[in-house]
């Protein structure tokens, strides 16, 4: 703990050393943003990205704000604990599941990754360090950082909660022809806790096409059936695609955290690294999410696939890269609408249900209510008369139909006044003022939306 306050410290002291009217940014080695670009002075987080202590008797873990969640599992596994909430991608940190919404096939159960934190550590825009918990003088700030990305102040420690693990994650593909009988089986299992009289732990999906789509059903175990150990997928098997295969499989509880993060979920496959022959010659080291989404990057500073495309005298792409999350009873309406217009498969989907009635303020879900978030990540062709940001767009007015919600780590088409009405823009005033009135960091629509 003395070495995390010292590093919180000189932090605050490089902050303080900007001038004022300067924009200021974080400056962190990784990101799972896909928002490129963006203005100001990076203010450089070094010496916080460290697990400070986990605590077996409590089931509590103290850790800094650039924690990745990788490091963060690795010191939990040890003692037979894992976070309640742990994002799919290895180089997501605590502070970006935190600030930027962080989800997996536990939210069923457990809510957003920020659910389970019981007290944050801030840096303020306005200078100042403040521990902000549900219950203290700092309440607004904990409720409002959720969705708040860096633009009120940047986390430098977490204190959050724990849950136990089995040795293993078996799991159950379970097959759905159509989108209602999905959803419904989705209400069922996150009203029960069970499938078929059988415990679940983990709950999401995965959308082939409109005719099929899958449930997969995970529970702890210490058990090996007799005959059978574990399946790998860090190697020649992709995991996706044993989804259609099989309808049990068994994997070790770090390799079923992780199963999405070697294979990008599906997308490694638009950078060859899924081709059989090319996959051999792909290192192990690098088949890892970082390493594919810095590939990305490259390509969208050098614009290589968009001259090969003109080349070859195909249409122009546009990036489709998001997650929305609908009502459950809506979801069967947002896929047919989606399957016809935008095209992209496969899709993802995971069930979430707020843990705290309260609810958070700059994404207002009803605690209440149960939401499937869906995700989607590749590029769409443009068709004659349509521009850039055409099918975003169409995404974007189809969730807000249907009631539902839309994460902003990627591109955004909102005008300023309808996403201070989607995202809450009276509560974020208030803590804008509170914590950052001088503007020092980015605000949240031209961060999110215009790219400053």
């Amino acid at each position: 703990m003395a070495a995390h306050r010292a590093a919180a410290a000189q932090l605050r002291s490089r902050l303080a050393r900007f001038p004022q009217g300067e924009r200021v940014r974080l400056g962190k080695p990784t990101s799972n943003l896909f928002r490129f670009g963006g203005s100001g002075v990076r203010l450089d987080a070094g010496g916080l990205d460290q697990v400070i202590s986990v605590d077996p008797g409590s089931r509590t873990a103290f850790v800094q704000g650039l924690t990745t969640y990788e490091r963060l599992v690795g010191a939990t596994l040890e003692h037979g604990l894992m976070p309640l909430v742990v994002p799919q991608l290895k180089t997501i940190t605590v502070g970006g599941a935190v600030a930027g919404l962080g989800i997996e096939s536990s939210s069923f159960r457990h809510g957003l990754a920020h659910e389970s934190v019981l007290e944050a550590e801030v840096l303020t825009g306005d200078g100042r360090l403040v521990t902000a918990t549900a219950d203290n003088e700092h309440s607004e700030l904990f409720r409002a950082l959720p969705n708040s990305y860096g633009t009120l102040g940047y986390a430098v420690g977490f204190r959050i909660q724990l849950q136990p693990v089995g040795r293993y994650v078996a799991l159950r593909h379970v097959r759905f022809d159509d989108a209602a009988s999905a959803a419904g089986a989705i209400r069922a299992i996150c009203a029960t806790g069970e499938y078929e009289g059988e415990r679940v732990d983990f709950c999401d999906g995965t959308v082939f096409d409109a005719d099929e789509q899958y449930l997969t059903l995970g529970r702890f175990t210490d058990d090996i059936p007799p005959g059978s150990g574990p399946s790998d997928y860090t190697g020649r098997e992709i995991y996706y695609r044993s989804i259609r295969r099989r309808r049990t499989d068994l994997l070790t509880i770090h390799d079923y955290l992780w199963r999405w993060d070697t294979d990008w979920f599906w997308c490694s496959r638009a950078l060859g690294a899924q081709h059989p022959l090319l996959r051999p010659l792909w290192p192990r080291r690098y088949r890892r999410s970082d390493v594919y989404r810095r590939v990305v990057a490259l390509d969208r500073r050098c614009g290589f696939s968009a001259r090969l495309r003109r080349a070859m005298g195909l249409p122009p792409e546009e990036p489709v890269i998001q997650d929305i999350e609908v009502p459950v009873e809506r979801l069967p309406e947002f896929l047919d609408v989606f399957h016809r217009e935008i095209g992209i498969s496969p899709i993802w989907l995971c069930p979430v249900r707020l843990r705290d009635p309260a609810g958070w303020s700059l994404y207002p879900m009803d605690p209440a209510r149960l939401y499937v978030n869906v995700g989607f990540w590749s590029a769409v062709a443009l068709r004659d008369g349509q521009r850039t940001g055409d099918h975003n767009r169409r995404i974007e007015q189809l969730v807000a139909q249907l009631e539902g919600h839309k994460s902003l780590y990627s591109d955004s088409y909102y005008s300023e006044s309808e996403f201070w009405g989607y995202y809450n823009g009276e509560r974020y005033g208030a803590a804008k003022q509170a914590y950052d009135p001088d503007g020092r960091l980015p605000d949240l629509y031209g961060k999110c939306v215009r790219g400053v």
